[in-house]
C-alpha cells in the first residue's frame, strides 16, 4: 500500500474524571467533592476552535457514545468530548455516597450538569465556546440548556429527539419508571435493602415498550417477554437502581423555561440550531420537536425516517440513520 493510500492513524483518546471540589447544586445541596466523567476523541487544535460537546443521554457512560466519533464526527478534524451527567454511575452519583434522591431533597438540574461541562472545558482543555454542542434525549436537554443559559457560550446546537421541556405525557411515562422501581418490596424510601429484581424487571418491560416503535417489536422473531429480558433488563442491572432514579428526576424537572413561557424563551436562543426527530419516537413524537424548533430563530427541523422509535437518535449498529445524522451534522457546522 502507497504511503498516500494508508489508513489514516487512529485518533488520539484520553478518558477520566475531571475533580470539581465542592459543587453547589440547583436545588440547594452541595457535593461535597464532585467529578465528572469525560471521554475526548480527537486532538483539539491549538484554537481550541473544534471542540465537539457531547452530554450523556439517559443511563449511558461515556463509552457507550464513543460510536459518534467516525459515523457522524470525522475525529481527524474534530475533536469530539462526550461528559458524563450527574447520577449515571461514573460521574457523582448516589452510587457513589455524593448525593442523595428527591426523597431527601436531592434533584439534580440539566443547568446543573452544564455548569459542570463548562468547568470541564475550561479546567481542562482551555475552551470557553464549543463549536457545537450534540446532544440525543437527555443530551438534547443538555444542548438545550446550554443554549438558553449561555448564549454567548455555544456557537452550535444539535437537539436530537429531545426537547425543550419535559412535556405532560413524557412525564407520565417516567413517573410509571420510577413506580416500577419503587414498589418493589425492597424500597426502603431512601434505596434498596436488596436488588430490585421485579422492579428492575417492570422497569424494563415499561422502557422497551416505549423506546423502539410499534414496527420493531413486529420484527422480533421471539417472545416479546424474552426480548426483553436479554436485549434491554441488562442493560439497566448494570446500574444502581438509585442511580436510575436520580437520573430520572433529572428528566422531570427538566424545562429551560423555567416554567415560564417556552416559546419566549426559545426565541432568544442564539446558537445555529438544528432540531432532529424521529419518525416513530414514541417519547418526543415529531410534532413536539417542531414547535422547539419553529420558537427559535432560524432553526432547521429534520426528521429521521426510521423504525427504531427513539433509538433512531442513536443508531450506533444502523448505518442509514448514522448517515442522516452525520448529513445534518455536517451542514450544521458548515453554517
Amino acid at each position: 500500500m502507497s504511503p498516500s493510500a494508508a489508513a489514516p492513524a487512529a485518533p488520539p483518546r484520553q478518558q477520566g474524571l475531571h475533580a470539581l471540589g465542592p459543587f453547589p447544586l440547583s436545588c440547594g445541596r452541595t457535593i461535597t467533592d464532585a467529578r465528572v466523567s469525560y471521554l475526548r476523541i480527537g486532538a483539539l487544535n491549538a484554537e481550541g476552535s473544534n471542540l465537539i460537546l457531547v452530554p450523556s443521554s439517559y443511563g449511558a457512560r461515556v463509552e457507550d457514545l464513543a460510536w459518534l466519533a467516525g459515523p457522524v464526527f470525522d475525529p481527524q478534524r474534530w475533536c469530539v468530548l462526550i461528559a458524563g451527567m450527574f447520577g449515571n454511575g461514573a460521574s457523582s452519583s448516589p452510587s457513589h455516597g455524593a448525593m442523595g434522591l428527591a426523597e431527601q431533597g436531592w434533584v439534580v438540574d440539566q443547568r446543573d450538569n452544564v455548569a459542570a461541562q463548562r468547568r470541564l472545558l475550561a479546567e481542562l482543555f482551555g475552551v470557553e465556546r464549543p463549536a457545537l454542542v450534540y446532544g440525543w434525549s437527555m443530551g438534547a436537554q443538555q444542548a438545550y440548556r446550554w443554549a438558553v443559559d449561555h448564549p454567548e457560550a455555544v456557537a452550535r446546537i444539535c437537539c436530537v429527539c429531545g426537547t425543550a421541556r419535559t412535556s405532560p405525557h413524557n412525564r407520565l411515562f417516567l413517573l410509571s419508571l420510577r413506580q416500577a422501581l419503587t414498589a418493589d418490596r425492597h424500597w426502603t424510601g431512601s434505596g434498596f435493602s436488596a436488588p430490585p429484581e421485579q422492579g428492575l424487571l417492570t422497569y424494563a418491560l415499561i422502557y422497551a415498550s416505549w423506546a423502539a416503535s410499534q414496527p420493531f417489536f413486529r420484527t422480533i422473531a421471539e417472545p416479546v417477554e424474552e426480548h426483553v429480558r436479554q436485549q434491554w433488563l441488562p442493560h439497566y442491572q448494570r446500574h444502581d437502581p438509585r442511580d436510575l432514579i436520580a437520573m430520572l428526576d433529572t428528566w422531570l424537572a427538566h424545562d429551560v423555561a423555567d416554567g415560564g413561557d417556552l416559546t419566549a424563551t426559545l426565541g432568544q436562543v442564539r446558537a445555529r440550531t438544528a432540531v432532529v426527530a424521529g419518525s416513530h419516537d414514541l417519547y418526543f413524537p415529531p410534532a413536539d420537536l417542531e414547535a422547539d424548533a419553529r420558537a427559535i430563530p432560524g432553526a432547521s427541523f429534520h426528521r429521521i425516517e426510521s423504525e427504531l422509535g427513539h433509538r433512531a437518535g442513536n443508531p450506533h449498529s444502523s448505518a442509514p440513520e448514522q448517515e442522516q445524522l452525520r448529513s445534518i451534522a455536517e451542514q450544521l457546522l458548515a453554517s
